[in-house]
């Protein structure tokens, strides 16, 4: 069967083009949209969200005539745009764990120790991993996977469908974003560094006042005794700074 887009009208091209949204945000959000779901699974939550907002945007769709497929695929185009946007938001949130437990890899000598990140898909160091899963983990438990939801619907109200899209102000969001993830990242881990430069120093200066020391053999199992124990004390307000993050930066789209 072939569906033309110009063939769609009504209730079907409403329920189509607001899929069209939501399919793109579900396809990137974190852990729905990671590789290890199935694509069956990730289908069924995006028409259930689609079908459940309808309804409530009957009003917001320009009317679009049947006889003009070009306005229909330029609607359709922009509405799988702000779907990546809202998703890709998320996206780019859950990158900072991923930045933080990086650096505190490499400064706790555990870099070296790699697995595969199921949020992105790719190799990376064991503690991003799991700070990475954990991050996911306490977003559904503090029940934050909810302003998803809401930011699908407020973005109706900061990118209109029909209208054009602000790619100057969607390309200034992403710049801001990226800087102040990095910057979160940075600030996760900034605890670890401090430290780890602290037993740097004090292992250097042993090595200076008793060179007959094997220094590494002394260094390594300290950089990682150190590093578990300020993770086993600071991972709650570690986690509670992300979750703060996480919930301003999606609030802003809600209406």
């Amino acid at each position: 069967m072939t569906v033309h887009l110009n063939d769609l009208s009504g209730q079907v091209l409403l329920y189509f083009l607001v899929f069209a949204r939501v399919g793109s945000m579900v396809m990137l959000l974190p852990a729905i949209g990671d590789a290890g779901v199935p694509p069956r699974v990730r289908l069924a939550l995006a028409l259930a969200i689609s079908f459940a907002m309808a309804p409530a945007l009957v009003g917001t769709y320009p009317h679009v005539t049947n006889n003009s497929p070009l306005a229909l695929g330029v609607l359709l185009m922009q509405e799988v745009v702000a779907g990546l946007l809202v998703g890709g938001m998320a996206r780019i949130i859950m990158a900072g764990l991923s930045v933080a437990g990086q650096l505190i890899a490499t400064q706790t000598g555990l870099a070296y120790t790699q697995t595969i990140d199921p949020t992105f898909g790719e190799q990376g160091a064991i503690v991003g991993t799991f700070f990475s899963m954990l991050g996911v983990v306490l977003i559904f438990a503090t029940n934050l996977h909810h302003l998803a939801i809401g930011a699908i619907h407020g973005s109706y109200v900061m990118i209109p469908p029909g209208a054009p899209l602000p790619y100057g102000d969607m390309a200034q969001e992403a710049i801001n974003l990226v800087s102040g993830t990095f910057a979160l990242g940075l600030e996760l881990a900034a605890p670890f560094l401090v430290f780890g430069a602290a037993v740097n120093a004090a292992i250097g200066l042993l090595a200076r006042l008793v060179p007959q020391i094997q220094v590494f053999f002394i260094a390594q199992p300290v950089n990682i005794l150190s590093g578990f124990f300020l993770m086993m004390l600071l991972m709650g307000s570690l986690m509670t700074l992300f979750l703060n993050y996480y919930a301003t930066e999606m609030g802003r789209f809600l209406s």
